[in-house]
Order: C-alpha cells, then sequence, then structure tokens
C-alpha cells in the first residue's frame, strides 16, 4: 500500500492507497513543535483503529508547504514504517511540463493537482484549492501547468477582519440569508463570503480568457470549496482528495526511485 501525506499550513492530510483505491484518509493538525515520534505515534494510533499495521505501507509520497516539518515526517517514515519518503520537488517525475519562471517556486501541492486534475479530468482545465491560501492553477490541453494566482484563503481573511479591527466581533463562517446583511454579523458573513464568490468567478473567467478556452472545467478542492461552489456556477467538478490522488498518481511514476 502507499501511504500518501500532503503538509499543508493547517493541516496534514494523509490517505492509504490500495493500488488506485483510497481505503484510509485521516487529517492531523500541522504543528512545527510536534516531534517525529509523536507524529509517529498519533499515525500508528490511526492505523491501529482501522485495523492497519505499518508493514502494509510500501512507499510514501509527500507534498509538503511546510517545509520546517519535512525533517520531522521524513525522520518519522523511516523510523515508524521503515520507509524513505518520496518528496514531490526537483528530479521527481509529474507527467506535465512546469512552465513557472522558477519551477522551484512552485508549491508542490499544486503540481500534485494539476496532476490529479489533468489525469482524471484531461485538459484544459483550471484547479482551485480553498485552503490556507487560494491558489488557482492553469493546465492547458497538452498538459503544461501555465501559472495561476494566489490569494488568502477564507478562513485567513476572516480572521484578519476580526484581528485588525477594533469593533467587529468573531463571527461563524457560514452563509448568510441575504447579500444584505441587517446586523453587523450578516454584514461580515455577506462581505467574506460573497464577496469572496465574486473574486473566484472573476479570476476564473479571466483565466479561461486567456487560456483560450471558455468551457475549461475548474476542479476545486480543500475545506472551503463546498460553500463556494453552492454559490456560483463556474465550479464544475468538486474533489475533496485531489491533492492525495495527484500523490498517487506521481508516486506511480517514480515508483522504482520510492522504493
Amino acid at each position: 500500500m502507499l501511504l500518501t501525506m500532503d503538509i499543508g499550513n493547517t493541516n496534514i492530510k494523509t490517505a492509504l492507497f490500495d493500488g488506485p483505491e483510497m481505503v484510509n484518509y485521516w487529517r492531523i493538525s500541522t504543528s512545527r513543535e510536534t516531534t517525529s515520534d509523536e507524529y509517529g505515534i498519533l499515525l500508528m494510533n490511526l492505523f491501529r483503529n482501522e485495523g492497519r499495521r505499518p508493514e502494509d505501507v510500501e512507499g510514501v509520497m509527500i507534498s509538503s508547504v511546510v517545509p520546517q516539518v519535512n525533517f520531522t515526517v521524513e525522520h518519522m517514515c523511516r523510523n515508524y514504517f521503515k520507509r524513505n519518503p518520496l518528496f514531490v520537488g526537483p528530479g521527481v517525475k509529474t507527467g506535465i511540463n512546469i512552465r513557472y519562471d522558477n519551477p522551484r517556486e512552485l508549491g508542490s501541492d499544486r503540481i500534485a493537482n494539476a496532476v490529479a486534475a489533468y489525469t482524471l479530468y484531461g485538459g484544459p482545465c483550471i484547479t482551485i484549492d480553498f485552503g490556507t491560501a487560494t491558489t488557482f492553477g492553469a493546465i492547458s490541453a497538452k498538459g503544461e501547468f501555465l501559472g495561476g494566482a494566489i490569494c488568502p484563503g477564507l478562513k485567513l481573511s476572516s480572521e484578519a477582519l476580526v484581528e485588525r479591527t477594533s469593533k467587529l466581533p468573531r463571527f461563524e463562517l457560514v452563509r448568510p440569508e441575504s447579500v444584505i446583511g441587517r446586523n453587523t454579523i450578516a454584514n461580515m458573513q455577506s462581505g467574506i463570503v460573497f464577496g469572496y464568490v465574486g473574486q473566484v468567478s472573476y479570476l476564473v473567467k479571466r483565466i479561461r480568457e486567456e487560456l483560450g478556452a471558455p468551457d475549461a472545467r475548474v476542479v476545486a478542492t480543500g475545506g472551503m470549496a463546498v460553500l463556494i461552489a453552492s454559490e456560483t456556477d463556474v465550479i464544475n467538478t468538486l474533489d475533496g482528495l485531489l491533492t492525495l490522488k495527484g500523490l498517487r498518481i506521481i508516486y506511480e511514476k517514480n515508483a522504482p526511485l520510492g522504493a
């Protein structure tokens, strides 16, 4: 089996694949202070709860946007799974041509998203990952990652609004009943949620124009994807496990290296 890990700024999404089939999925908090043993014990408990054994893991594939925890997780994989993990990065085959000015600057999660979207849904396509930051990726019909856009995530935006103002209260990030709010909380929810919908719709429109593909499929993933997708018709496909699926596909292209 293959263990995949997507290390994000807020959470580490991890899944176990048996061939192309995902058989288990877990989400744990990202912490720069957590030790390799703490991560290892946590994963061992998750495995045990599902009747899995660390010996079942034949390979480990990782994408990370938090370099500070990479060594810790790598150490954990060696100690608890007896495997050297393979990180998405320079020298790893992805099957797509990255047309970034400096490919080393491109987040490995965005690469995994692009690989999965192009492989599973075809091109041209656009990926949107609603994470701590919301990232857009544009993939051509030939499977070229052309670039995209990055903007603050929904939660990050809402937290900044509260923390940087004196009188605005904390609020739940949910869809309000109407755009015209009748109280402060509803006003804030309207501005954040519906304002974000407008931002997403406009960026998708412009990316499609620059791709020359008005019907380019938009594939969305991430925790807030469902909320935004319910308010706009520009998102064609919701795939909450897109990044992890991309890691599986990338591992298959590099299996001897991973072993």
